[in-house]
């Protein structure tokens, strides 16, 4: 990490006065335990795109610690792709990849309405790594 403060973007249709304590409960998600979040997320995605995910991604994937953040929840999660599927990354490990993007960015993508590019190109997701 870089030791900045973190920067919370405001959800779609949040009243500018509620911004406040809107960063303060981002500032309390954030400092919460990462492993309920991966784990759950981890298991969605073995159901969803483990069947799914050509030979070369598990490859590069493999072993490599890739952490999401979604900037407008304060939330971060921590995987990693092992030979029994997606598992917990260690808290500790540097990230390989590092997606950061607002909550309706990632919805946007689940959905299939945007493709990783343009989502990039529009600044909507950050990757790193």
């Amino acid at each position: 990490m870089n030791g900045t403060a973190p920067e919370f973007s405001l959800p779609p249709g949040l009243p500018p006065m509620l911004a406040p304590l809107h960063r303060r409960v981002c500032a309390l998600v954030e400092r919460l335990p990462v492993q309920p979040p991966s784990f759950v997320l981890a298991r969605a995605l073995d159901r969803v795109l483990l069947p799914r995910l050509p030979a070369d991604a598990r490859q590069a994937l493999a072993g490599r610690c890739v952490e999401l953040r979604v900037t407008d929840f304060g939330l971060r999660v921590r995987l990693q792709l092992g030979p029994g599927g997606f598992a917990l990354a260690s808290t500790t490990a540097e990230p390989a990849l590092r997606i950061t993007a607002p909550g309706s960015s990632y919805l946007r993508l689940l959905r299939g309405d945007d493709d990783p590019d343009r989502l990039f190109f529009e600044r909507a997701l950050v990757m790193e790594g």
